[in-house]
């Protein structure tokens, strides 16, 4: 009986050691044959590269090997799609040709069995599929590197239904690839030089991104608050998420009719207009990068819909990311900065985006954004395209040792892709004239220190007001919908009349009495001119057909200045629901003890000037009248 249970006992250990062999073996077989296929592809690649560095060929074959690269990804499976795609949004690391081809990524992989997909979603919500679906497709309506949805009825309620279900085992996979990558990024780090930026935090970070989208829960979640924050909009539509029947692998969430926004004469046979459909999809990701800051960070052509009511529907929430407060302000700063070609201006904002640590010395930089920006920048706001700017930025960067956040090469890929869409159907659609508005209006509107300063800077310039600025802000920003006259003074007042605010009160003081004195005397002059000829002569008692001595380039300017400051005027008075009571709370602000201080000096400055010429045009001699 002894000799039994020995045998057993040993018998029991050495099976499991040979199950435990076996599993090990197993892993380094599958880690063993995982890499060499890694190796081979991206070794070619490499191979490839270093011959070309070798002839010469480097800059001409350019094209071919970001072709090659954006194939042999493809072919090494999810992992490497999703980071050949994270890197076509880095103009940091990849030069332009890449990032055009590495955006053509799309994920091009085959369903998985459909018998397969279906025990998944019994296992993962413990039911059977006929207890939770009246009816299911037999196959998937659409597919992904990661999963693959189908379209359903909830037996429960009759509501139909998305249900997407993650690929088996990709889990797995991914982590096996990430962990072959990151031992590779080490190296990276330690022995290649040219490499300025941190490659593993890159991966890492790129990583943490992949396996939030591995997690269907959270993107139930990140639905939600997209909704809560979005949902408002008239014209957008949000998913809701069916939380009975969502897992960490399988998401059920409301059906949405509507035609992928790259379908567009589909859209247009049904009545709608693409280019509208674009524009809410603009005017929606401006809110959500630049107010909220939580943004659609996949906004790629077949996560859109047009739906028939008109409405743009967003899906496909397992990619999202947030913009920090402090690039928020930055961004619309630098966009003004950049259409109004201060290049120092744009160069310092590298710092508040976090590109570049404060220790970097930017003058450099400011010599390369001029040479390529002011060729773009010699077309109107109108006119520019974003996807050369996108580019040209790109070139910039990738030359000097920026470092550029992932949130910001997320916005430029959501952007560059809104606009893509657009240009299918209008070639002269610029993304950059439909988003500038909202720009101007922030920069107007918005009481933000960083926005307020930014303002400031724009307006003046070595002591004098750039009116013409002025202007061309207001004009951009009255085509905004929700613009309004009396929040266009309120920052820049608040500011002037503040603490930190004496020397721009200075300046300011300075222009208003340089504006007074051009409304006076321009005023006389404009109503001198409507005098017939006799009187004209009597008036100006022959001081060279001018009414007030003045030299033709003093009145040329002052005039020129008086239609600036009344055109000015007539964009604040004709906004959208002006109303004079609207003003009553910059009246208030007049009102400080500063603002009177302020208005008494500018009337003291106005009497002097005004006394001047007026003795100045009564000591003239007069010259004598015609017999």
């Amino acid at each position: 009986m002894e000799d039994s249970h020995s045998r057993y006992l040993i018998f029991s250990v050495c099976s499991f050691v040979s199950q435990e062999w076996s599993f090990w073996i197993d892993c380094l077989s599958q880690v063993t044959r995982r890499t060499l296929n890694i190796l081979l592809e991206l070794g070619s690649f490499a191979a490839d590269l270093y011959l070309d560095k070798q002839r010469g060929e480097l800059e001409r074959n350019k094209r071919v090997r970001a072709i090659q690269l954006r194939q042999k990804l493809t072919k090494l499976g999810p992992t490497f799609v999703k980071i050949g795609q994270g890197l076509s949004t880095r103009p940091d690391l990849c030069p332009p040709e890449y990032l055009e081809e590495l955006a053509e990524l799309q994920d091009a992989l085959p369903t998985f069995p459909d018998a397969e997909a279906f025990s998944w979603i019994e296992s993962e919500l413990g039911a059977r599929l006929e207890d939770v679906y009246s009816s299911i497709t037999p196959s998937p309506v659409a597919a992904a590197s990661l999963g693959q949805v189908y379209k359903a009825v909830l037996r429960s309620t009759g509501e139909v239904v998305a249900v997407k279900v993650q690929r088996p085992g990709i889990a797995q996979a991914i982590g096996l690839d990430f962990f072959l990558l990151r031992n590779v990024c080490q190296l990276i780090d330690k022995y290649v030089d040219v490499v300025t930026t941190n490659v593993v935090a890159l991966l890492d970070e790129f990583a943490s991104r992949v396996y939030q989208e591995l997690n269907y829960v959270q993107e139930g979640f990140n639905a939600k608050k997209f909704m809560e924050l979005y949902g408002d909009r008239v014209d957008v539509k949000v998913p809701s998420i069916c939380w009975d029947y969502t897992s960490v692998k399988v998401l059920t969430m409301e059906w949405i009719d509507g035609t992928k926004l790259s379908e567009q004469k589909v859209i247009e046979s049904q009545g709608l207009n693409v280019l509208k459909m674009v524009d809410i999809g603009i005017q929606c990701s401006l809110r959500q990068l630049l107010e909220y800051g939580y943004f659609h960070a996949d906004p790629h052509p077949g996560n859109l819909l047009a739906t028939p009511e008109g409405k743009l529907a967003f899906i496909d929430f397992g990619m999202m990311s947030d913009t920090p407060p402090q690039a928020r302000f930055a961004i619309i700063g630098h966009v003004v900065h950049m259409v109004n070609r201060d290049y120092e201006a744009m160069a310092r904002d590298y710092y508040a985006l976090d590109f570049l640590s404060p220790d970097v010395d930017v003058s450099p930089i400011v010599p390369a954004l001029k040479s390529f920006f002011d060729d773009v920048l010699d077309a109107t706001v109108s006119e520019l395209n974003f996807k050369t700017i996108v580019d040209g930025l790109g070139a910039v960067l990738y030359q000097y040792p920026f470092d550029v956040p992932p949130y910001y090469a997320l916005i430029l890929r959501s952007l560059t892709v809104l606009e893509g869409l657009a240009l299918y159907t209008d070639p002269n659609f610029k993304v950059l004239a439909a988003a500038y508005p909202y720009f101007a209006k922030r920069l107007l509107t918005d009481p933000n220190p960083y926005l307020r300063d930014a303002l400031v800077e724009l307006l003046f310039k070595d002591g004098s007001f750039r009116w013409q600025r002025l202007e061309n802000l207001l004009v951009q920003g009255r085509k905004s919908s929700d613009f309004v006259a009396k929040d266009a003074l309120q920052p820049v007042l608040q500011l002037m009349l503040g603490e930190e605010g004496a020397e721009l009160r200075r300046l300011v003081e300075k222009e208003a009495v340089r504006v007074l004195e051009a409304l006076v005397i321009g005023s006389t002059v404009e109503g001198y001119k409507s005098l017939p000829e006799p009187l004209k002569f009597i008036v100006n008692r022959g001081n060279n057909g001018r009414v007030i001595a003045l030299k033709e380039h003093e009145e040329a300017q002052m005039l020129k200045l008086r239609q600036q400051v009344l055109r000015v005027w007539g964009l604040l008075r004709t906004s959208s629901g002006f109303d004079p009571a609207m003003l009553q709370p910059v009246v208030e602000i007049l009102r400080l003890p500063e603002a009177q201080s302020m208005g008494a000096h500018v009337a003291t400055g106005l009497t002097k000037r005004l006394a001047a010429r007026l003795l100045q045009q009564l000591l003239k001699p007069a010259t004598p009248l015609p017999a």
